[in-house]
């Protein structure tokens, strides 16, 4: 039952897909073990930030912080990325030959697998150790009494060799026939830096499969039969498997009892050695985050680490707080160009009243705008009330005259001069006004070769006005209709498509603009002295891309009503955009639209609590990756016997299995609201006679009143009289069969409990996964789960004999 803890030194732990681990698993004290707390209390309560404690050995002083003799300094550091793997070797069953699945080896002593050893293989301190000896081949053969259909075989490539000066150097790991030369399986050719997937035939393939070998994305590598075809795969860590090569069934694999080989050879340059470990496991991830400490201590002159760590909510936690939607959707909306952009400028020109300029909150270099005086008279004031569902504000431009007044002027810098040399321009913007002829904005290069300026003509119909050769602007009509109406528009200029979209609806096709180039410098509510803005502007940005990109700046424009009316799972993967997340699961399929969250002011993790607690969802950080999950309600509606994650006797339960009923979750009177809407009050008044009130407020982000008053209908429904429940359930994992099964157990998944004690209202009793704390020792992984009765989630199906019953065993969904 080995063990798997790693640690991403110098990793980041936002990028996961970049961290190189390291095995730190013989440091780890097994008798105080790993104790991992992932979940929720109940299903009433939010799950909280998971967390793994462990100790570590730090005999030679590795661990200790700022050591620069250790081999990871300087990367002992807060924050540090971990992992905690499961990785559970297989039992053979029945006679030979067995499945290859039934193959396992840790490589803890040299087991009986392995049939011959030649050229210095061996198995030493843990591992299997292929020496790549100049002139040498080294190989470990097992036992001819395996079989591929239908069955796979693994293993982790600990210790990765390297060329060291030699021509060829090879490492393999092969399923071999009982025909010299025929077989197939993984080549990882160390001089040249490839990974091939082989179908050996006379040592011959014609049409492998080539990969730049990564000690990342291919630290395992596993070989697989199923229904007539053989899959190559790689895995990072051993749980989640990337199909490399398909290829139809060999004859041979079929017909004959096959071995593993592990073998390595090299020409020239100096020895060293492949080393492979935890061949055939099967990996369980149960933790990922980060270290939150490293503390020394010292008990005489041996000296450990206890560290504690915290998944990806703690990183949420400490995100500063959300700027609006439509801030939020600037900053971060060159995520989905799927090409090649930035943003280089950004204003937001929400500065507060009496400001006298305006800063850049892109990150980049670009300089603030200044106001500055044209003429005499006229004001601009920082502070009105800017765009709708955005919170924020936006300034104001009131000048004396067309010539006379005050706009903003920004040097961008030479940076973004060159980006815009290099890259396209994609500039947007909006602009609220009732004055025709003037000019919303421009960009122009230091010796004016290159301009572009954007102005309302006569009729109020932008105009762009262009050169890229010095000369006088040449003039450039869209047909935008009149834009001077004294509403709020949204422009984009798209500098690749030389396209505009006007409150995200692309106007007209390509314009006859001319390449705009070396763009340094910024006027906003006016150009170059004239024709000087009459009315509000707000969230300027310049971004710069290598390709058309202009349709997702667009999109922007949905911000100014908060995106109201999107459907919850769309709300939780854009907030986890905001919070730089890239992997998001969704699960379920029910998702209500929910209303909008376009004001700025308070965290991703609130703003997406806000959103699950609106959908009676689940919102967990993942155990096996830097990623957020998301369930609707409708994951828990009536469970199905056959998607039990696994099924337990009472006899094989640990002690202190109690049956909880109690008013903890008793709720009968729920008065509802959402924003805008009405304010209802569901009730349950046999409930309330019979226990008195248990009220609850509920806010929720709904669209519509009727579907506040499902929402509050729902929680009624399931907690005005709860039924007794068994609240917790302990599990000495390591000694049930069904081992697999348990570390499979995640939140919502449920099980059953058979042969309760005949003092239980019933001979068995199903219930659903809340969160766990488990604790693994040495031949010991002990699991509490945290659980509720899954019947709560049961929901009216018509006609059906177990879910039909209306008011008895189930309830409307919603």
């Amino acid at each position: 039952m080995p063990i798997l803890v790693e640690a991403g030194w110098g990793g980041l732990v936002q990028y996961p897909w970049s961290i190189t681990w390291t095995d730190i698993t013989d440091r780890v004290d097994m008798v105080q073990g790993v104790t991992i707390t992932r979940g929720a209390s109940d299903e009433r309560s939010e799950t909280q930030p998971g967390s793994a404690t462990l100790t570590l050995d730090n005999a030679d002083g590795a661990l200790t912080p700022g050591n620069p003799n250790s081999p990871y300094y300087p990367y002992v550091r807060k924050n540090s990325p971990i992992r905690v793997s499961m990785a559970v070797m297989p039992a053979r069953t029945g006679a030979a030959p067995w499945p290859l699945s039934q193959m396992g080896d840790s490589f803890d002593s040299t087991s009986g697998l392995w049939a011959s050893f030649s050229g210095g293989a061996s198995v030493t301190g843990g591992r299997a150790r292929i020496p790549l000896t100049p002139g040498v081949t080294s190989t470990m053969v097992s036992a001819r009494q395996w079989t591929l259909p239908g069955a796979s075989v693994c293993a982790r490539l600990a210790t990765v060799p390297t060329a060291n000066g030699s021509s060829v150097s090879r490492s393999n790991f092969f399923v071999e026939s009982t025909t010299a030369g025929t077989r197939l399986g993984w080549q990882h050719n160390v001089s040249t830096g490839k990974l091939r997937a082989v179908n050996l035939v006379g040592d011959v393939d014609g049409a492998p499969t080539d990969l730049d070998f990564s000690a990342i994305d291919h630290r395992w590598m596993r070989i697989r039969e199923t229904s007539g075809l053989v899959y190559w795969e790689t895995s990072p860590d051993g749980w989640d498997w990337t199909v490399r090569r398909t290829l139809a069934t060999p004859a041979w694999v079929t017909s004959q009892s096959l071995v593993v080989s592990l073998n390595a050879t090299r020409t020239g340059g100096t020895g060293d050695y492949a080393e492979w470990d935890l061949l055939g496991a099967q990996v369980r991830p149960r933790f990922y985050g980060m270290v939150n400490e490293w503390p020394v201590e010292w008990e005489g002159l041996y000296s450990k680490v206890t560290i504690s760590a915290t998944d990806l909510f703690k990183r949420l936690n400490r995100l500063p707080e959300l700027r609006s939607m439509l801030g939020m959707e600037v900053l971060t909306s060159d995520t989905l160009t799927g090409l090649y952009s930035f943003l280089a400028a950004y204003y937001p020109l929400s500065e507060d009243a009496g400001s006298t300029s305006a800063g850049s909150v892109a990150g980049g270099s670009a300089g603030a705008l200044a106001v500055t005086q044209v003429g005499a008279g006229g004001t601009l004031e920082f502070g009105a009330d800017g765009v709708p569902e955005t919170g924020e504000t936006a300034v104001t431009f009131t000048p004396a005259s067309s010539a006379a007044g005050k706009y903003l002027v920004a040097d961008l810098g030479p940076q973004t001069a060159s980006d815009t040399t290099t890259w396209m321009p994609m500039l947007e913007v909006w602009f609220k006004t009732s004055t025709v002829s003037r000019a919303i904005c421009g960009l122009y290069e230091q010796g004016l070769d290159h301009e572009l300026a954007f102005v309302l003509n006569a009729s109020g119909v932008l105009q762009i006005e262009h050169t890229e050769s010095g000369e006088p602007r040449v003039v450039t009509a869209t047909s935008t209709g009149n834009l001077a109406n004294d509403t709020w528009h949204h422009l984009v200029y798209d500098g690749s498509l030389l396209r505009i979209y006007v409150d995200g609806v692309a106007v007209g096709g390509s314009l006859a603009v001319t390449s705009s180039q070396n763009l340094r410098y910024l006027h906003v509510g006016g150009y170059r002295g004239a024709r000087l803005f009459t009315g509000q502007i707000a969230h300027v940005a310049l971004h710069v891309a290598q390709g058309p990109a202009g349709s997702v700046y667009a999109a922007n424009y949905g911000a100014a009503t908060g995106f109201s009316a999107e459907p919850a799972d769309s709300r939780v993967e854009r907030l986890a955009r905001y919070a730089g997340l890239s992997s998001v699961t969704i699960l379920g399929s029910t998702h209500d639209q929910v209303a909008s969250q376009g004001p700025a002011g308070s965290g991703v993790v609130a703003r997406l609590r806000e959103v699950e607690a609106t959908e009676s969802g689940r919102l967990y950080a993942e155990r096996d990756y830097f990623g957020l999950a998301y369930q609707s309600r409708d994951v828990r509606y009536n469970p199905d016997p056959v998607d039990e994650v696994f099924t337990i006797s009472y006899a094989d339960l640990e002690p202190g299995l109690q049956l909880a009923d109690d008013d903890q979750k008793l709720v009968n009177e729920v008065e509802a609201s959402r924003p805008g809407g009405a304010t209802q009050t569901v009730t349950a008044p046999a409930s309330i006679l019979a226990f008195g009130s248990y009220p609850q407020q509920l806010n929720v982000l709904k669209t519509t009143d009727l579907k506040v008053a499902d929402a509050a209908y729902w929680l009624v429904s399931r907690y005005a009289n709860p039924d007794p429940e068994i609240r917790e359930v302990p599990v000495e994992a390591a000694t049930m069969a069904s081992y697999l099964d348990i570390l499979d157990a995640d939140i919502s998944s449920y099980f059953t409990i058979f042969d309760l004690p005949s003092q239980a209202l019933a001979p068995s009793a199903r219930v659903t996964v809340e969160g766990y704390t488990e604790t693994i020792k040495e031949q010991s992984h002990e699991i509490q789960f945290r659980t509720s009765t899954s019947a709560r989630d049961s929901v009216w199906i018509l006609g059906d004999t177990v879910y039909g019953v209306l008011g008895s065993t189930t309830r409307l969904a919603y």
